[in-house]
């Protein structure tokens, strides 16, 4: 009589079915570990940014003796309005406002405008000489603009636009940057949708107002908030340009603030800066959801 017994299973064999089910196990703490340190990144970025603009809001409504209290105050105990009446009253910030949302609206609306248009040329228009021109205008984007500041003034000199918003604006309204984030944007676009407007009778202008210009939104609200930043907080040029003190912009007058109130009331100077900074950061938290979309569409533009 013969009896059939089952041999018991190695145990190496046990511990190779058993190790897999184990080796998962850990994976979800390193993933969690890897988002702890994320979070800790992102938080010690974000205070980078935040203190600073924290201390400057806080700043401009604390008094003398709070500013420069110690321990240091983080919290002004009563907020006063007596600083920025004071740097309004010291330095012409009425005409400082007026001039920078001119030069502002005006030139980053022509940068913008200006940029659709060369854009749409080099993404959509066959033209002798074409890449070589784009290839031209990104040689642009590598030179300084402080390069052109003397070949600028006398330019505008002798067209006898010192001291006007003319002078401001004009030498800026061509932007390398925004054509070529246009034109990077434009190369992703459906060409059905091209052939079906050509197929339409449309034009180019009819193409550019009812096709390009809706599907590129967020690429030009993109061109526009750096256009925007960049015109507000222009500094070098308004100063060399302008000669009267009713004539220049913001950040020249922060530099006219200090040279009158010297650096012991910083509570006046924050209001000043305060008054500068407030709407562009206002401008960026309306435009943010834009960057992105616009940044990334531009990136994925291939060349033709």
């Amino acid at each position: 009589m013969s009896a059939t017994t089952t041999s018991p299973r190695p145990r190496h064999q046990n511990s190779a079915h058993t190790a897999p089910a184990s080796a998962p196990a850990g994976r979800p703490k390193i993933r969690l570990r890897r988002t702890w340190w994320g979070f800790l990144l992102l938080i010690a970025t974000a205070l980078a940014f935040v203190i600073p603009l924290y201390m400057l809001a806080t700043t401009a409504f604390k008094t003398n003796g709070e500013i420069y209290a110690w321990p240091m105050k983080f919290f002004p105990s009563e907020f006063t309005w007596a600083n920025l009446a004071t740097a309004w009253e010291l330095a012409p910030f009425g005409a400082f406002i007026k001039n920078s949302i001119v030069v502002t609206v005006v030139g980053a609306g022509a940068k913008v405008v200006l940029a659709v248009f060369t854009a749409y040329a080099f993404a959509f228009l066959p033209f002798p000489g074409k890449r070589g021109l784009f290839l031209v205008m990104l040689g642009a984007l590598m030179v300084p603009g402080h390069v052109t500041l003397l070949v600028n003034y006398i330019t505008i000199g002798n067209m006898g636009l010192i001291n006007s918003y003319a002078g401001l604006i004009l030498p800026g309204v061509a932007s390398a940057f925004g054509t070529f984030l246009l034109r990077q944007h434009f190369m992703t676009l459906p060409a059905e949708v091209f052939e079906a407007a050509e197929l339409d009778g449309a034009g180019h202008f009819r193409k550019l107002s009812s096709f390009v210009v809706p599907m590129s939104i967020p690429a030009i609200a993109t061109v526009g908030l750096v256009a925007v930043i960049d015109e507000w907080n222009n500094f070098v040029w308004p100063l060399i340009i302008t000669n009267s003190v009713n004539m220049r912009t913001l950040p020249i007058g922060l530099m006219y603030l200090k040279a009158n109130d010297g650096l012991t009331s910083w509570g006046v100077l924050m209001s000043g800066t305060l008054i500068v900074v407030l709407p562009m950061l206002f401008v960026f938290l309306f435009a943010q959801r834009y960057i992105v979309t616009g940044l990334t569409g531009a990136a994925a533009g291939g060349g033709r």
